[in-house]
């Protein structure tokens, strides 16, 4: 799954697909996901924050 249009993704269906990445590929390190898809961090956690999902580095996930 490219992350590349995910300002356009429903952000319930998002944050599923980011947090699977971020426990399958990235060990919840949220910098390496933005990196790897060449996301912007902020705009991804803006996004996700619409839908009231906040992100929490010490679980390495979205909730």
């Amino acid at each position: 799954m490219n992350l590349a249009n995910f300002e356009t993704m429903d952000p319930v269906m998002l944050m599923s697909i980011v947090n699977m990445k971020l426990r399958d590929d990235f060990s919840g390190d949220l910098d390496k996901l933005c990196a790897f898809f060449d996301i912007s961090r902020d705009a991804l956690i803006a996004k996700l924050a619409t839908a009231g999902f906040d992100y929490l580095s010490e679980a390495g996930q979205f909730r």
